[in-house]
């Protein structure tokens, strides 16, 4: 989409293929046992000399145009950078304002998901709807730091923006169906976005990479590795099977699939 193109003026088309997909990156980061996200320049620094174990992830929502909606699929970090969100100079970058942002889709409440969904005592986006587990942000004030930042996250307790979803699975508006899957945290959800016969798939931290969903492994940051490992598996067959759109946002390489 032409950056000089608001995406609202978009909305009369139906999702076509990735065209109506923009990813937000907020950066490339690593991450160790301390749950603190560092930046990492690739063309300067080293991933050897970062502490044990150490991850090297990108941070990266996405902003999905259908014929209804502007979609944001979780919120990043919640950065600023010269005294303004990140996230929100992202959009502004692709001509969309913060204000179009109609509804906000959030996978689990981890802090670089949900960093982004407040400014102090308010929401980010002001006039979207939000739409959250509520199990998960039981859970947020139940855990806390370093994980959760529940400051953040208050807002999301008394806002009449916020919609608690509270079954393991429904669907919103007839267009977007929700999970809840228990992998990577006890109440992540995924989401599929279906459209005149097209489906986006955004798994959040239980398909974060296209790597991982090519090969089996057990990761040990999962709350339920085998589980995510199973789950990745059986929505990778199903996906090529139905040609999903797949949305990766911790790949530093391939942020969006296509299978068709």
């Amino acid at each position: 989409m032409p950056a000089n193109n608001k995406a609202s003026d978009n909305l009369s088309s139906p999702f076509r293929g990735t065209r109506g997909i923009i990813p937000l990156s907020e950066g490339t980061f690593t991450i160790d046992k301390t749950k603190l996200f560092i930046p990492f320049d690739e063309s300067m620094d080293l991933l050897q000399a970062r502490s044990a174990g150490s991850l090297l992830v990108e941070i990266q929502p996405f902003v999905v145009v259908t014929s209804r909606d502007l979609l944001l699929l979780d919120a990043g970090l919640g950065f600023s950078k010269s005294g303004s969100m990140q996230i929100h100079q992202n959009l502004v970058n692709t001509g969309i304002n913060p204000s179009e942002i109609t509804k906000v889709l959030l996978t689990h409440l981890h802090k670089d998901h949900a960093g982004g969904v407040s400014r102090g005592a308010e929401l980010s986006f002001p006039n979207a709807t939000y739409y959250v587990q509520e199990r998960e942000l039981n859970l947020a004030f139940e855990k806390g730091m370093p994980s959760f930042i529940p400051g953040e996250l208050a807002v999301l307790k008394a806002s009449s923006q916020v919609v608690l979803l509270k079954d393991d699975s429904g669907i919103i508006d007839d267009y977007i169906f929700y999970q809840v899957t228990g992998a990577h945290s006890p109440y992540h959800q995924v989401f599929w976005i279906k459209e005149e016969g097209k489906i986006i798939f955004f798994g959040g931290d239980d398909a974060p990479q296209l790597q991982q969903m090519k090969h089996r492994f057990v990761a040990k940051y999962d709350f339920d590795g085998k589980k995510a490992m199973e789950l990745r598996r059986q929505w990778w067959e199903q996906g090529q099977k139905e040609k999903w759109t797949f949305l990766f946002y911790h790949d530093t390489k391939t942020p969006i699939y296509d299978a068709n």
